[in-house]
C-alpha cells in the first residue's frame, strides 16, 4: 500500500507594531535562523489556539489573533536529504508586553523588532521563504476574518476517532 502523504501543519504570527514586524531568532538544524513566531499545530488544538499558544512559548508574550494573513503550501529539503511539505496558517493580531517570569521555549535565542526593510536585507537568515511572504502579504493588507476557519468539535475529543 501506498504511504500517503502528510503535510506538516504549522501556524504563524506576523505581528507589526510601529512599523516593525516581531520575529524570533532561533537554532534550527541549518543554524541560527530567523522566524515569525510560528510552530506546530497539535492534536486536538483550533488553529487559532495553535497559533496564540506558540507565541507565548516563544516571545512570552501574549497574542489576541484579529485575522488570518493566508493560507501557504511549502517544501523543504535538508541537507540530510529530509523532504518536508507544510502547510502554514499565517494569522495576524496584537502582543503584549513580554511575562518577565516567563522563558523563552527551548532554542529561542530571542525576539526582535525589525522593519520590513530588515527583514528583506536578512532573507538569507530566514528559517523559510515564508517568513518574509508572509510579511509582504500583511504589508499588502491581506486580512481574512478568523470565521473563515473552522474546527470540528471532533477534533477536541479524546480516544480513537
Amino acid at each position: 500500500m501506498e504511504t500517503r502523504w502528510k503535510p506538516s501543519v504549522t501556524v504563524a504570527a506576523i505581528v507589526e507594531q510601529g512599523g516593525r514586524y516581531l520575529l524570533v531568532e532561533e537554532h534550527t538544524p541549518e543554524g541560527l535562523r530567523l522566524n515569525n513566531p510560528a510552530g506546530h499545530l497539535d492534536p486536538g488544538e483550533a488553529p487559532v489556539d495553535g497559533c496564540t499558544r506558540e507565541v507565548l512559548e516563544e516571545t512570552a508574550c501574549a497574542f489576541q489573533p484579529s485575522g488570518l494573513v493566508g493560507v501557504y503550501l511549502s517544501r523543504f529539503q535538508r541537507s540530510d536529504g529530509e523532504d518536508i511539505t507544510y502547510l502554514r496558517l499565517a494569522f495576524c493580531g496584537e502582543v503584549g508586553p513580554p511575562d518577565p517570569g516567563r522563558s523563552l521555549d527551548a532554542g529561542i535565542v530571542r525576539t526582535l523588532w525589525m522593519t520590513p526593510d530588515e527583514v528583506r536585507a536578512s532573507a538569507h537568515r530566514h528559517r523559510s521563504p515564508l517568513v518574509l511572504r508572509c510579511i509582504e502579504d500583511h504589508l499588502a493588507g491581506h486580512r481574512y476574518p478568523l470565521a473563515l476557519i473552522h474546527t470540528d468539535p471532533g477534533v477536541f475529543e479524546t480516544g480513537p476517532a
